[in-house]
């Protein structure tokens, strides 16, 4: 089947919060929003769906997705993006929502005391590269080639605002995504353990894999 590859809208908001939990999960039960926010998981969805429509667009932001579609439906999606600014945007993103959720500045902070568990091991571009995060197919169409033609899109997008190199970082341990990176020409950049985060999450840490453009 051929896939069709378009720019998220507004409207593919669940999917694309489907796809961020899929993708900061990984090979292990919970993610970054499942650990930091320590809600059911319906709930936690519900938060991510509105920071993919959020006014501060952020790297959950639908703005800065691309999807894969198979016969009309979403199968997988990506996040591509400069690496400049993320981390400020998704704060500016995540305060945003919590004010809309009726969430006070000490809510605020216990989601991101609860969230730098993180802090030691993460890793990602530097402020000059392009970003690929929060790439996930749905189950069912895992295997058809959609992920590699995702990132191929994302390479274009990056060459086009012109940036030479693009980066992408995931979990220790989830080998599928690796070999599928790798497949794309990417290669090892650099990686960081740490033993708190492996006895939270089940993952060593983080690896990160990066390639020229063009």
């Amino acid at each position: 089947m051929t896939a069709t590859i378009r720019p998220a809208q507004a409207t593919d908001a669940d999917f694309i919060a489907l796809t961020i939990l899929l993708a900061q999960r990984g090979p292990t039960p919970r993610g970054w929003f499942d650990i930091a926010l320590g809600w059911p998981e319906a709930e936690v969805f519900d938060f991510i769906r509105k920071l993919a429509v959020a006014r501060q667009r952020s790297w959950w932001h639908t703005a800065n997705f691309i999807i894969a579609e198979i016969e009309g439906a979403p199968a997988a999606a990506l996040c591509a993006m400069p690496s400049h600014g993320t981390r400020t945007m998704a704060g500016r993103a995540i305060e945003e929502v919590a004010r809309d959720f009726g969430m006070s500045p000490s809510d605020v902070a216990a989601i991101y005391k609860r969230g730098a568990y993180s802090e030691n091991c993460w890793i990602q571009g530097g402020d000059s590269d392009w970003l690929i995060e929060h790439v996930a197919s749905q189950p069912g169409y895992r295997g058809r080639g959609l992920m590699q033609a995702l990132i191929a899109r994302a390479l274009a997008a990056g060459e086009q605002a012109g940036f030479k190199r693009t980066s992408i970082s995931f979990l220790i341990g989830n080998d599928p995504a690796e070999r599928c990176y790798a497949k794309a020409g990417f290669s090892f950049a650099e990686e960081k353990r740490d033993a708190a985060f492996e006895a939270l999450t089940g993952a060593p840490g983080f690896r990160r894999f990066q390639r020229a453009i063009s």
